[in-house]
């Protein structure tokens, strides 16, 4: 256990704050490359539509990119705490105030997490035991794109838990290091 302002913080909060953080700042920062390979592959379309035959793959192929783009950069995001947020009152507010609200606030933000992943769970699972592919022309497997939705919202859940975890002990006078 380490000291903090009013008593002890378990150090198993702590070491889980650290961990779930720098892994979830490890994938934003290969992800945030993401969308080059998405630009990638609309310039590719481009290119192909007005040189050559047009490609049926592209645009559903920048989809998934961007799905998991913005999914897998979700914990990142929330950890930068880059989201959006109504700042009318919020930023008057003072650092142990604001951190009550969020504990009282992210409890919405694990129903809504819960919920999504119980759905992602359910649909990869459906995806791989049917072989599910999409409607277009290109017909690809959905299994991995869904893997990757599901693996997004898993992290941006432990995401959550460490912001709850950080904002719990300010809230109770004991700050995390």
């Amino acid at each position: 256990m380490v000291r903090g302002g009013g008593g002890l913080m378990p150090q198993a909060l702590q070491t889980y704050v650290r961990v779930v953080d720098a892994f979830n700042r490890r994938v934003g920062r290969i992800v945030m490359y993401g969308v080059f390979i998405m630009m990638g592959i609309l310039l590719y379309s481009s290119i192909s539509k007005t040189m050559f035959l047009p490609a049926s793959w592209t645009l559903e192929m920048a989809q998934f990119v961007m799905a998991g783009y913005y999914l897998l950069g979700g914990a990142y995001s929330l950890q930068l705490d880059s989201h959006v947020r109504m700042d009318l009152l919020y930023g008057r507010w003072s650092p142990k105030t604001k951190a009550m609200i969020d504990v009282i606030t992210i409890m919405m933000l694990f129903v809504y997490l819960f919920f999504l992943l119980w759905g992602g769970v359910s649909s990869t699972t459906y995806a791989l035991e049917y072989g599910e592919t999409s409607y277009s022309s290109w017909s690809p497997y959905m299994a991995p794109v869904k893997i990757v939705m599901v693996i997004g919202i898993l992290l941006t859940f432990l995401q959550a838990t460490s912001i709850f975890i950080k904002d719990l002990a300010i809230a109770m006078g004991r700050p995390l290091a």
